[in-house]
């Protein structure tokens, strides 16, 4: 049996998980959080005290890690060596550590084949950095999402005010700003949009806007 693939690639802030959760919903797809792989990773990489910056470390660390993606009422969960961590990687210092770890070679290649495989069992709607160009190459759907690093830091700022969390606007568009150079410069699968995907700029959307530009390409593409 043949499964739909559905890329969607962007950098952070730019809308990918929200419009792709909704998607896959109204398209009764799985969708996969490919971010949340790399957030669990960089979460267990800060709480066994482990340099973040230190490469080899790090590599050396993930033979330790067991990942496992549940689904609950449609809903994602990570589970981290046995514990649910589907909200302490949302925090803003699991962010940056992610950014960081995602930049390693052996952590890209040490997610890759759940990626892969998850896609390979189910019709599934799959965002992140690298799907169209790395994980998921030969995806029937490719997009590329963005919008202006100042709408992205602001919809970030909202989020982590909503949950709580004490952040400054300047601080969390200075770590976009970063985040965005590390995910464009790092050497292995670096942040660009695929050859193929289409490039849509959510900048002046709001959220309902965005998910129906997104699901009319789908169905233009898929025929439906």
């Amino acid at each position: 049996m043949s499964y739909i693939s559905i890329a969607i690639d962007g950098p952070s802030g730019a809308g990918k998980s929200t419009i792709a959760k909704a998607a896959a919903k109204r398209l009764g797809y799985i969708y996969l959080d490919t971010g949340a792989l790399y957030r669990a990773v960089g979460l267990y990489m800060l709480r066994q005290g482990i340099d973040i910056a230190d490469q080899l470390s790090v590599g050396n660390a993930l033979g330790g890690i067991e990942i496992e993606l549940k689904f609950k009422g449609g809903r994602q969960r990570v589970i981290l060596c046995g514990s649910d961590v589907s909200e302490a990687i949302r925090d803003n210092k699991v962010s940056k550590a992610a950014s960081d770890v995602s930049a390693y070679a052996s952590v890209r290649e040490f997610l890759f084949s759940l990626q892969r495989d998850f896609a390979e069992n189910t019709n599934v709607v799959m965002d992140g950095r690298d799907i169209g160009t790395s994980i998921l190459p030969q995806a029937q759907v490719k997009i590329f999402l963005t919008a202006s690093d100042q709408a992205r830091a602001k919809r970030r700022y909202k989020e982590l005010v909503r949950k709580g969390q004490q952040v400054e606007y300047d601080d969390i568009l200075e770590e976009m700003r970063q985040r965005d150079k590390n995910d464009m410069t790092r050497s292995a699968s670096p942040l660009k949009q695929a050859e193929d995907a289409i490039l849509i700029d959510t900048t002046e959307n709001d959220l309902e806007q965005s998910i129906e530009v997104v699901m009319q390409l789908i169905k233009r593409k898929l025929n439906l």
